[in-house]
């Protein structure tokens, strides 16, 4: 996004970082309204750009403060985090995590799992796992919405076993 505005525009990220704080506006929704009326811009750059300036955006800020955060008031739950990680790691060296403010996005090609930790003592583990039915441990996406087709709500390192590891797998394999 950072080369094509460059390209698009013949300014640099820096510069439209500038104009929208030169602007005073704050809310989100504000600068992609004023980035398309008063630039031209589409929704995809307007929107790219007020991340930016708002620092909203999971680039703009460290993994492991964004980590640290999600998991404060919740250390309980670090431990599963670790396990879940490990887990996953060891499919292959394909493997991005991005942490972002609430969550971490696993991803191969295509997102296959989000780890969330959800209140003080559950994590929800999102898979994308198409097709495949629910059970009880293997429940519907929940609050995921369509970004994942199944929650495991995970309160114990106990229960990274087999099968989820199994599941885990079978998202990361379909994730091409």
């Amino acid at each position: 996004m950072e080369k094509g505005l460059l390209e698009k525009t013949g300014k640099p990220l820096e510069h439209w970082i500038q104009v929208v704080a030169d602007s005073k506006i704050e809310k989100h929704k504000a600068i992609i309204d004023f980035l398309k009326a008063k630039h031209g811009f589409t929704y995809g750059y307007a929107n790219f750009i007020a991340m930016k300036a708002r620092k909203a955006d999971a680039a703009s800020h460290n993994p492991e403060d964004l980590l640290a955060n999600q998991y404060a008031g919740k250390e309980v739950l670090r431990p599963i985090y670790d396990k879940l990680v490990s887990v996953i790691s060891a499919f292959g060296n394909d493997i991005t995590q991005t942490p972002k403010k609430d969550s971490v996005s696993v991803i191969r090609k295509k997102q296959f799992a989000l780890i969330k930790p959800a209140t003080k003592t559950r994590i929800d583990l999102g898979l994308k796992l198409k097709g495949k039915p629910t059970t009880e441990k293997l429940g519907d996406s929940g609050p995921f919405g369509s970004m994942c087709t199944h929650r495991v709500q995970l309160t114990s390192v106990d229960q990274v076993d087999d099968d989820l590891a199994g599941w885990l797998k079978e998202a990361y394999e379909a994730a091409l």
